[in-house]
């Protein structure tokens, strides 16, 4: 009796088994970047043209070693399909009296768009005896990324247009980076940043990100309104003395990823329900 009843599933018609167990053939496509190959933004090696399985390889090197490490490795499936990718990373290292803190968080596209980064985070908080100056954290956060954007309200902006760095009048050198951290941002400066209609500051938009949920889905608005392609921020909150660091966030979007990456996933959702469920068709009648 059992063998009859093996005989009777092997013979089952595809069409028999459940959809879950029938898997979609993706057919990956790179979503557009912001970043140029010549003027790619990483952080701790991460950029935007990571996948998450190179971007998981960076963040176990960076966490190697530390015990507390806690991982939230987060996966879900594309559309209706039985295909599981990793959408997120978190890692984390809890700060102490003594120990330096850090997250280090990335969030990527479907495998349709390659499962390619949009956005990157790492937060350090620093134990008050490991402090660094502000001026030696602004000189290598220039020494990587060049000259930023705008610079002010405890943010070193860097905005991204057309593969290279916006440019508005203002000329940052380290030293004047430092001076102009702590003030608020210039407004003639920030103004430039918004389109025709006044609306799009890319200031603004991070701000706005970096509240929200880092899913495609949740930033996608934001990024179809952003005067821009992409975005590198820089925080540098004070320590213990106004001179010193606390807390450095560095934040990574790819506004131009997020919209291109979204369309692709539309695409392969569409194509992946027509195969699922074809729409029946007659033939053409005799003329």
């Amino acid at each position: 009796m059992l063998c009859r009843a093996l005989v009777v599933i092997l013979a089952m018609s595809p069409a028999a088994l459940p959809e879950a167990s029938l898997a979609y053939d993706i057919k990956p496509k790179t979503p557009e970047s912001a970043f140029a190959a010549k003027l790619r933004p990483d952080i701790l090696g991460i950029s935007t043209d990571s996948t998450s399985d190179s971007a998981r390889a960076s963040f176990e090197s960076a966490f190697k070693g530390r015990l507390d490490t806690k991982t939230d490795i987060q996966q879900q499936k594309f559309g209706g399909t039985a295909t599981s990718y990793v959408a997120a990373l978190i890692f984390s290292f809890p700060a102490g009296p003594k120990q330096t803190g850090e997250v280090l968080s990335s969030s990527f596209s479907s495998p349709a768009s390659a499962n390619r980064a949009y956005f990157i985070a790492r937060n350090l908080t620093f134990a008050q005896d490991q402090q660094p100056s502000k001026a030696d954290m602004i000189k290598q956060v220039m020494d990587k990324y060049g000259a930023p954007t705008i610079v002010g309200d405890q943010h070193l902006y860097y905005i991204y247009r057309a593969g290279s760095i916006v440019s508005v009048g203002a000329k940052y050198k380290e030293a004047a980076a430092l001076e102009a951290i702590d003030r608020p941002l210039d407004p003639r400066t920030a103004i430039k940043l918004n389109d025709g209609n006044g609306r799009g500051s890319c200031v603004a938009v991070v701000k706005r990100s970096q509240a929200k949920e880092k899913s495609l889905s949740a930033m996608l608005d934001e990024a179809k309104g952003a005067n821009c392609d992409g975005a590198l921020s820089v925080q540098l909150t004070p320590g213990a003395t106004p001179g010193q660091v606390g807390n450095a966030q560095f934040t990574l979007l790819d506004f131009k990823r997020m919209i291109s990456a979204a369309a692709i996933d539309d695409n392969a959702l569409v194509a992946e329900k027509n195969e699922r469920n074809p729409t029946p068709q007659g033939n053409a009648p005799k003329l």
